[in-house]
């Protein structure tokens, strides 16, 4: 807290008043690197015929997007892992711009509740390949062949015509 209060030019008081502990802090840094993400996506949307190739690129350019930093997305993804209570309205957000951002890359405004049940699946799993990712028990091959094979759900649950 003290080299970030520094780096901004505030008192460490002023950041605290903010921020009260590096948990605050790291999952508000979550927040803003997935709304800057998700509009890079809406200028650039991810390419794919199908919604499950769509979703897979866009966690895949989120996953690139983390590996530059690999210090600062451990911080964060330990942070939303290990979050209490007090930190909970913050990481609840980060949850419903995830979904947000993956229904933007199905192309769905009115998600049917087996189809939400599908995109909390899927974040499950892209939270658990940053885990192995960065812990290194996974390579990058095996998390994007991971999230491809989640996202595959997504077809299972598109209306039968």
């Amino acid at each position: 807290m003290r080299e970030v209060a520094e780096s901004s030019q505030v008192a460490l008081g002023t950041l605290y008043r903010y921020f009260p502990s590096k948990v605050h802090l790291l999952v508000a840094t979550m927040q803003d690197q997935l709304e800057r993400m998700h509009g890079t996506l809406r200028r650039k949307p991810p390419a794919g015929d199908t919604a499950a190739e769509r979703v897979a690129e866009t966690l895949m350019r989120a996953f690139r997007a983390l590996q530059r930093e690999p210090h600062l997305a451990d911080a964060m993804v330990r942070a939303l892992t290990f979050a209490d209570r007090s930190v909970s309205p913050e990481v609840d957000q980060v949850s419903r711009q995830t979904t947000a951002i993956i229904l933007d890359a199905m192309g769905l405004d009115d998600p049917s509740p087996e189809q939400l049940s599908a995109v909390r699946v899927i974040e499950h799993t892209w939270h658990s390949a940053l885990i192995t990712w960065l812990s290194g028990r996974a390579s990058i091959a095996q998390v994007k062949i991971d999230i491809e094979t989640v996202c595959r759900l997504i077809d299972l649950t598109a209306p039968r015509e």
